[in-house]
């Protein structure tokens, strides 16, 4: 892992003089019509300024800790940390990583549910204090490689399930008070309560989740420990407006201002889904009878359908089909006149095995080989490592970084400067007269 000092600066294009996202995008897939026509995504660090701004309005109680596994690209890291956001890090790598960026370790929670010891140790030697927890055998794993830790109990809210599957982390509440009991005697400390609840928009789910740990603070306070952390997990930008009515009356109700309670939260894809737009290219095609494509949707093209292979698969920047995450159907950069015939289609993955299917179906134009396709909202579980390197060359795609001046002005007027924060970024006017400069904003993921 490189220090600080080691690190490549991050290029990132300021956009001005009306120069738009879809003028960047335009710019790079003639640059890579012309090349080798890999996949590439752009970004728009402005996202997470308006999405951090938007934050400060709804949530001021709340601090945001970003799960980093959402979107492990240092300058994701770079820009949220400069904005005052925490981390959350399953694993040494996303540690090291997030270290490796200057946060300090107070800013860290180490949220990894099995914990390796070889990684306890190296949280212990760090500094990285605050962990997850849910289960004796994590305990006892943490009582003897992290006696120092503050931990926060991760209890599932039995309402928010409604399968068995879904039980798999988290403890109930009915078992809190004998790992509490169990730490005491370890002598390990317990500093809060993580609502482990499922993305759900049901008030119930909220409700419950928030009661629930506040019967988890009792049983923790009557033990004798510091109770002062609740966290009440992943949020999207869908849930904002319900967090900030029923969940904040909730936790308003349960823990007051007075309480001294500090609230904290999880927003991954929240800050970085639509930051990120990837655009791939087809590299192949096949037609196929209408009957092969399983579905019901109608087209005007009845006994025709295409699947199209992509240059970006499941094994790369779409792991996130993996754990279920949406992809929505992704536009075609070319031009199309209105009338246009669609077809059924199918979008795969360039390795041809059965788990590389990204979209089982859609309505597209004809395309051809060369073609390219744009997927909006692709910031979210696509970027760091890849998924694996079989059965085909799965290296992560380049970023270029843009931004426009009014909101790097504005990120500079929360008190973020170059001179305190981001200097591993250096920012080049954006000039659309010249297709070669695109090359310059390019950076690993």
């Amino acid at each position: 892992m490189k220090g600080i000092a080691d690190e490549p600066q991050y290029s990132i294009g300021l956009l001005e003089g009306g120069t738009a996202l879809c003028d960047v995008i335009d710019n790079h897939i003639y640059e890579q019509s012309l090349s080798k026509k890999n996949a590439f995504f752009v970004a728009d660090l402005g996202v997470l300024v308006r999405q951090h701004v938007l934050w400060r309005t709804h949530m001021t109680q709340i601090r945001p800790f970003y799960p980093v596994r959402c979107n492990s690209s240092p300058a994701i890291i770079e820009v949220l940390a400069a904005l005052g956001t925490g981390f959350l890090c399953a694993n040494k790598s996303e540690l090291e990583l997030v270290q490796s960026r200057g946060i300090p370790p107070e800013d860290i929670i180490y949220s990894g549910v099995c914990k390796q010891v070889s990684q306890l140790k190296y949280a212990a030697k760090n500094g990285i204090d605050l962990l997850m927890c849910d289960s004796e055998v994590e305990l006892r794993k943490i009582a003897r490689s992290h006696p120092n830790a503050k931990l926060l109990l991760q209890v599932s809210s039995e309402t928010s399930y409604p399968d068995e599957m879904s039980m798999a982390f988290g403890c109930s509440l009915k078992d809190c008070r004998h790992l509490l009991e169990s730490a005491k005697e370890l002598g390990v400390q317990v500093v809060g309560v993580r609502c482990h609840i499922s993305s759900s928009l049901d008030d119930d789910v909220y409700i419950h989740a928030i009661s629930d740990a506040r019967c988890v603070f009792d049983m923790g306070e009557d033990i004798g420990f510091n109770m002062k952390i609740l966290d009440i997990g992943g949020v999207c930008s869908v849930q904002l407006n319900k967090i900030k009515s029923t969940v904040m009356a909730m936790v308003e109700l349960y823990f007051p201002p007075s309480s001294g309670v500090s609230l904290i939260a999880e927003p991954g894809s929240y800050f970085v889904s639509s930051a990120f737009t990837l655009a791939v290219n087809i590299i192949s095609r096949e037609m196929v009878a209408r009957d092969q494509q399983d579905h019901d949707d109608p087209s005007p093209n009845d006994e025709q359908a295409f699947k199209y292979y992509m240059n970006d698969g499941v094994y790369g920047s779409f792991a996130g089909k993996l754990t279920e995450t949406l992809i929505t159907t992704p536009s075609v950069h070319k031009s199309t006149s209105v009338d246009a015939p669609v077809f059924c289609s199918s979008l795969w993955g360039p390795s041809g095995d059965d788990m590389d299917q990204i979209v089982e179906h859609c309505l597209l134009p004809e395309l051809n080989v060369g073609d390219w396709l744009l997927f909006n909202n692709a910031g979210a579980y696509g970027l760091g490592q890849p998924v694996c390197t079989e059965p085909h060359d799965s290296s992560t795609p380049p970023v270029f970084y843009v931004i426009c001046s009014r909101e790097w002005f504005e990120m500079q007027d929360t008190g973020v400067t170059q001179e305190t924060s981001l200097k591993n970024f250096s920012l080049i006017p954006y000039f659309l007269n010249s297709c070669q400069t695109a090359a310059a904003f390019s950076v690993p993921a």
